[in-house]
């Protein structure tokens, strides 16, 4: 079967892999037919990713269908749509038996650590598949970069009328975004991208979107989506006395941290890393509800067989990328 290599920085090869093979005990087996490219990816394929090595097959934001599933699998059944929760964890390790298996000692996040779903067809543990019928694929491809924010507001524990301060209004910002509507706060989204800060003035009404920002020590909580290293050490400016400062975005540089601020708000820093299971479903009810809206996100559509090609594109600037998805035909 057909997949997409990264075998370098900007560098796709087209792989044939061996035929998938039948799901054993705990196992499904499925066929890909939606993906999202995220920030991950793009990172990945510029070569800035920490975590990506080369060859990968990138792609984690996945809507799949199950095609047969092994011996003692219940939670999922041939025909089923399902989005993945692509974090293989250990379930043995400190943090596992904390339940914080987003952060296992030997976490391997599909398309990151070890090869993801940039692919016809793969072999899954079927706990990781969350079925939801009633969702397209290209909704249930998203559920993941969903569970992104989802988790950083719990990291954040933000609650009704705290002032939220979100940077990056990205993908990974937006979901955040969403997440702190969600519990009642009060937002602010700085952005310096004018079609970004656009994009959220249509489609938030009552966050307040700025391009710069002068008020240090206004808000209570502040988030950093950016993933680059100058923004996340002035994050700690805007966080008032005993707030909270939350990185959701990575990057490979040291960031620097004033110290004599820090200490003098006695500031609290945190990093959210991926999700944990039970966001998966809480999402899929929110999406299905209609609380969450993924429809005005996707602005860039392609088949797979265009992706190479539109990687390049979709970095510039003037593609106006919000959040790209990649379909499958079989």
């Amino acid at each position: 079967m057909n997949a997409l290599t990264l075998t370098a920085a900007r560098t796709f090869e087209w792989t044939t892999l061996p035929e998938a093979a039948e799901p054993g005990p705990g196992e499904a087996l499925v066929t890909i037919r939606a993906i999202g490219i995220c920030g991950t990816d793009f990172s990945g394929y510029l070569g800035k990713m920490p975590f990506i090595e080369f060859p990968r097959i990138l792609g984690h934001e996945l809507g799949v269908e199950v095609l047969a599933v092994g011996a003692g699998v219940t939670n999922v059944n041939a025909g089923d749509r399902c989005s993945v929760e692509p974090y293989l964890n250990c379930g043995t390790c400190h943090s596992c038996q904390r339940g914080s298996t987003n952060c296992c000692e030997t976490l391997q996040v599909l398309g990151v650590h070890c090869d993801g779903g940039m692919r016809e067809r793969m072999v899954l543990p079927a706990h990781k598949l969350h079925a939801c019928n009633a969702l397209g694929f290209e909704q249930l491809a998203l559920v993941e970069t969903l569970a992104i924010g989802c988790h950083a507001v719990n990291r954040a524990q933000v609650a009704a009328g705290d002032e939220v301060l979100i940077i990056g209004a990205g993908p990974i910002g937006l979901t955040v975004l969403e997440f702190a509507r969600a519990a009642g706060a009060d937002i602010t989204v700085l952005e310096l991208n004018a079609a970004r800060r656009e994009f959220v003035m249509t489609n938030y009404a009552g966050v307040r979107v700025v391009e710069a920002l002068a008020d240090e020590g206004a808000f209570r909580v502040v988030f950093d989506a950016t993933g680059h290293a100058g923004s996340m050490a002035g994050a700690l400016r805007f966080a008032r006395f005993t707030g909270r400062i939350v990185y959701v975005g990575i990057t490979k540089e040291p960031v620097a941290i004033d110290d004599p601020l820090f200490h003098r708000r006695e500031l609290t820093l945190l990093a959210s890393r991926n999700a944990v299971a039970a966001d998966f479903p809480r999402i899929l009810g929110m999406i299905q509800s209609g609380q969450i809206d993924t429809r005005p996100w996707i602005s860039h559509r392609c088949v797979f067989e265009e992706l190479p090609g539109k990687m390049e594109e979709w970095l510039l600037p003037d593609s106006r990328v919000i959040k790209a998805v990649v379909g499958l035909e079989q």
